[in-house]
């Protein structure tokens, strides 16, 4: 193996990993992914530390669970003085870069507050205020026409392409270049331009911003000039390419729009599908049933048969421009004589719902459809095509990449290096765990979610605080999770197996770093 490999880093927003041509998918188009899976290790059982984008995509970058790096729920930030695997690539002589969506810091002014206790406090929180800069993807930072200049390192890059937010209308750099470049862009930003459909599916919006100006080609458009940059060649590098797709709002541009058709696809897990919905899916669909339930933007939410699929149809589109713009930057690797001593890598952030139980979006729920994510690992030490069942987390990432780097993780460093399964080996984890937590009270729950799953190959096993119920599923007779075993008289043994084995886990789960100097 090459001691000094370059890294291309692919990731998506809100992707599951069954909406991809090598993974099974029948309709979605993906040939560019489905190349790089021809050409490496694809994951079939790979999750997410926590199946919301700001908390894992800290994990990713600090190879720790949301409890340890302290991001524990969207609009928090990472804390400025965690260490991340990218300031390890640097250390170690790696040319670092993020483009496209990061958030690791709150790109909204607004922040959740804390439950009112009408108590006065002298000091309000556990942690002291940064003394580093915390708002740095702020949409103010991006008001002016000179592009935004980062305080560098940003968590360990030291070339930041910034985008924030999601749909036709992205910030940070992507939005001062679009205004810079556009010079019609109030109109292609204008809602009273919205191009003509006849689409029902609450946040479908067909854009008038044309498919070379949208944000995923955008990205693109900088991770290629990244590459053929000439100094690419003096130093291995580290490329995190991120596009903010395919996440909601829905609305692919140009072709990508009717690509696909409603018609195409089928809502084939039901909310009727599941035995004995636990009390958040009974609540989405009673309020669904009464017409209580509105859309919510930001959370999970129950929608209609003819909803899902016009969702689902969008979703395919946004999916399938971000296959044509990884296709054009695997083209430019190549063609800038960089492929054969790269790996590139492809994940998601966090799955969607997309249909099961009538779900959209992403929650406390932990299903495989959010929990379980696309990971495709193409090394240049072996090209050769596998599919790989052993169950890893997104935690793990960092371990991996600076295993196959050759250096030495930082220590407190929770994830466990997949290399030896990704070239060829056999299992990796017999367990693993997952977090969720809300910042405010959903889905007919008293006090904020606060979730913690075990999942092995055999069992899902979820707990939420306070609560007297939870769920229980037996992934071998039962993969899609549709009979909740909880209060099964004959499981008793195996959920309480189960739960002492999370309560070992949540045991080990405290922070190893750093460590005292002091010696007895």
């Amino acid at each position: 193996m090459n001691d000094r490999p370059n890294f291309l880093f692919f990731i998506t927003d809100q992707q599951r990993s069954d909406w991809l041509g090598c993974y099974g998918h029948p309709v979605v188009k993906t040939p560019n992914i489905d190349a790089l899976a021809a050409a490496g290790t694809r994951f079939s059982d790979f999750h997410v530390a926590a199946p919301v984008c700001m908390p894992n995509r800290a994990s990713l970058m600090t190879g720790r669970m949301p409890s340890q790096h302290g991001l524990r729920y969207n609009g928090c930030h990472l804390p400025t003085n965690a260490r991340t695997f990218v300031d390890v690539l640097a250390a170690g002589g790696y040319d670092t870069a993020s483009i496209g969506k990061s958030h690791l810091q709150p790109f909204l002014t607004a922040k959740a507050p804390h439950p009112p206790d009408g108590r006065d406090r002298l000091v309000d929180e556990a942690w002291a205020p940064a003394t580093q800069n915390i708002t740095q993807e702020a949409p103010a930072n991006y008001d002016g026409d000179a592009p935004f200049g980062l305080d560098l390192p940003y968590y360990g890059f030291s070339h930041v392409d910034m985008v924030t937010a999601h749909g036709d209308r992205c910030g940070g750099h992507y939005a001062q270049w679009f205004r810079r470049s556009q010079p019609d862009w109030r109109a292609l930003w204008d809602d009273a331009n919205q191009l003509p459909h006849n689409y029902s599916c609450p946040q479908a919006y067909r854009t008038p911003v044309p498919e070379a100006a949208y944000p995923s080609a955008w990205v693109a458009d900088r991770a290629i000039d990244y590459l053929r940059d000439p100094a690419r060649k003096d130093s291995p590098f580290f490329s995190f390419v991120s596009f903010p797709d395919p996440h909601h709002p829905f609305n692919p541009p140009g072709k990508y729009w009717d690509m696909y058709a409603p018609e195409d696809f089928t809502v084939d897990l039901p909310f009727a599908a599941h035995r004995n919905p636990p009390p958040p899916l009974r609540w989405l669909q009673d309020n669904f049933e009464t017409g209580g339930g509105q859309f919510n933007k930001q959370t999970v939410t129950r929608v209609d048969d003819r909803g899902l699929r016009e969702a689902m149809a969008l979703t395919a589109g946004m999916i399938t421009m971000i296959d044509d713009q990884i296709g054009r930057v695997v083209a430019a690797l190549t063609e800038a004589g960089l492929f054969e001593n790269t790996v590139i890598c492809f994940t998601s952030d966090h799955g969607d719902y997309l249909g099961d139980f009538g779900l959209l979006l992403k929650g406390a729920l932990p299903f495989r459809a959010v929990t379980q994510v696309p990971m495709i690992w193409s090394d240049s030490a072996s090209r050769s095509a596998r599919v790989n069942d052993a169950l890893a987390s997104t935690i793990d990432i960092s371990a991996t990449i600076l295993d196959r780097a050759g250096l030495a993780p930082y220590r407190g460093i929770a994830g466990q290096s997949f290399l030896p399964s990704a070239l060829g080996g056999a299992g990796h984890r017999d367990e693993l765990l997952i977090e969720f937590n809300d910042a405010v009270a959903k889905l007919g729950l008293a006090t904020p979610a606060r979730v913690r799953t075990l999942r092995t190959k055999d069992w899902r096993l979820s707990v939420y605080a306070d609560e007297p119920w939870g769920e229980l599923y037996d992934l071998r007779a039962d993969p899609r999770e549709t009979h909740n075993l909880w209060d099964s008289a004959a499981h008793r043994e195996v959920r309480g197996d189960l739960a002492l084995r999370l309560s070992h886990r949540l045991a080990r789960q405290m922070d190893e770093s750093p460590r005292s100097h002091l010696v007895a």
